[in-house]
């Protein structure tokens, strides 16, 4: 080994230190690791900090998920950190002891529309898009029969509706760019296609995606190493083969178009149809609030997506540094809304690192009506942020397709994992909300929570965002019907 090293050329430090110099690459590789569970302190890390990630795991198995001896947080001095303001009396609120932590979305997906199958959400809390293929089929399975228990949503991400979305749980249809699954061989997208998919799927609502948090405007990426033969029939690409989707759609080419897309899907399936976008130039948004403002046309949700989120592979300048952080890109696509008075016609849906209790209370202070969460679900069936979902080498075989890793999913004991962490956040959800004093998440305003400026300083959430008075709130009609849904 010392001789080969000293005639490589390779690598100076090997040629100059010989055997001694193989340590460093061997720290290199396993720095993650140590710095996971040695170096780095219970809220340092990044995405998810030792205390987000204990939580979250401790809530999955149902396990006791309080933390002791008060906070470690340098709460006078953190700057950004939101504070709840809690209240000292309430009316009524919901019962806590529901097993099940029954969290139906304050409005109606798709009914300010008159779509033919428009419905009531049962849970404000869904799985975000995570294609087959991104994910194992062990992965989407352990999710679906976790969201099928929950009473959740699960997005199938644009990889397409697989066999392994088929586990009993309700279904948002994503399509993306590639049209996966309904699309013709020059990858143009196929109403037929399409209509046959639904009907053969618990599909709840479409979902057109724009782009997404961690890679916005650039398209989706799934190496060819975890394109094998059942990923490629079901997306209808060849096998082996680095699956690079376009980055923008080509059955539509504007604002106008998109909207005349958006109408052709629900008129041909029933279903409530929105579209999923990071946020970049707001120039769209304003063309699209015009657009829907004269009423003939318009979208039934829009998910929002943060520039932190992102559940696979992306090039590190588009994952860092591309698209606004989740709470700045949703408060200027709400203003947009709320500057036209449209915002109770439309349901917001938020993602982007929103499945921790706290994130999630912002998030619906500031108008969102439901969130997705992705990362969070995955941490709740073993994922261990091993940040390695672009190498096929996931070790807990949740973002791999190498049958020796994934056989270390057992679906049904993960699914039960899944579901218990979704049920404990809805009722972390209640538990804050009744300390607001409100019966439902929908109801907290941006004036019940401050965000921390500077030290010793605090300003409302409201102001921090440019919100008028009304803003992130539900109108009267809405906030009655949810308060009486959930104290009845």
């Amino acid at each position: 080994m010392a001789a080969r090293d000293l005639v490589q050329k390779k690598h100076a430090l090997l040629r100059n230190f010989p055997l001694v110099g193989h340590a460093r690459y061997v720290l290199e590789t396993i720095g993650p690791e140590l710095r996971q569970y040695i170096v780095t302190s219970n809220d340092e890390e990044r995405p998810f900090s030792r205390d987000q990630r204990s939580w979250i795991y401790a809530s999955a198995k149902g396990e006791n998920n309080y933390f002791g001896f008060g906070t470690d947080n340098d709460v006078e001095h953190e700057q950004g950190h939101a504070y709840v303001k809690q209240r000292t009396f309430a009316d009524a609120l919901p019962d806590l002891s529901d097993p099940q932590a029954a969290l139906p979305s304050a409005k109606v997906l798709g009914g300010p529309r008159g779509r033919a199958k428009a419905f009531r959400p049962a849970s404000v809390i869904n799985l975000s898009a995570m294609s087959f293929g991104s994910l194992s089929g062990a992965a989407v399975t352990a999710l679906n029969k976790g969201a099928a228990l929950a009473g959740t949503m699960q997005n199938t991400g644009e990889g397409g509706l697989s066999p392994y979305h088929l586990g009993g749980a309700d279904l948002v249809l994503q399509i993306g760019t590639s049209y996966f699954g309904c699309r013709n061989e020059d990858g143009t997208f196929n109403l037929d296609k399409l209509k046959s998919m639904v009907a053969g799927a618990p599909v709840k609502a479409i979902e057109i995606k724009l782009s997404q948090g961690a890679k916005p405007g650039l398209g989706g990426m799934l190496p060819g190493a975890k394109v094998s033969d059942e990923i490629a029939r079901i997306r209808d690409i060849p096998a082996g083969e680095d699956c690079a989707s376009p980055s923008r759609h080509t059955a539509f080419h504007d604002v106008d178009s998109m909207l005349d897309f958006v109408e052709l899907l629900a008129r041909e399936t029933g279903l409530p149809v929105g579209i999923k976008s990071a946020v970049g130039e707001m120039e769209f948004w304003e063309e699209l609030a015009t657009l829907m403002e004269r009423g003939e046309r318009g979208v039934d949700f829009v998910t929002v997506d943060g520039g932190e989120g992102g559940t696979g592979a992306a090039p590190l300048i588009f994952a860092d540094s591309v698209s606004l952080p989740f709470r700045v890109g949703f408060s200027r696509v709400y203003g947009v809304f709320a500057e036209r008075g449209l915002t109770d016609g439309i349901t917001f849906i938020g993602s982007g690192k929103l499945g921790l209790p706290e994130n999630a209370v912002v998030a619906f202070a500031l108008g969102v009506d439901m969130i997705n969460v992705g990362r969070e679900a995955m941490l709740s069936i073993g994922c261990i942020q091993a940040q390695k979902c672009h190498t096929d080498k996931c070790p807990t075989g949740i973002t791999t397709q190498n049958p020796w890793l994934t056989r270390g999913i057992d679906a049904p004991s993960k699914g039960i994992r899944a579901a218990t962490y979704l049920r404990t956040l809805r009722r972390e959800l209640l538990r804050v909300s009744g300390a607001v004093g409100v019966p439902h998440p929908s109801l907290i305003t941006p004036n019940d929570i401050d965000i921390l400026n500077g030290d010793y300083d605090a300003r409302t959430l409201g102001s921090v965002y440019g919100y008028k008075d009304g803003w992130g709130s539900l109108g009267p009609e809405l906030a009655h019907e949810i308060a009486e849904l959930l104290t009845a």
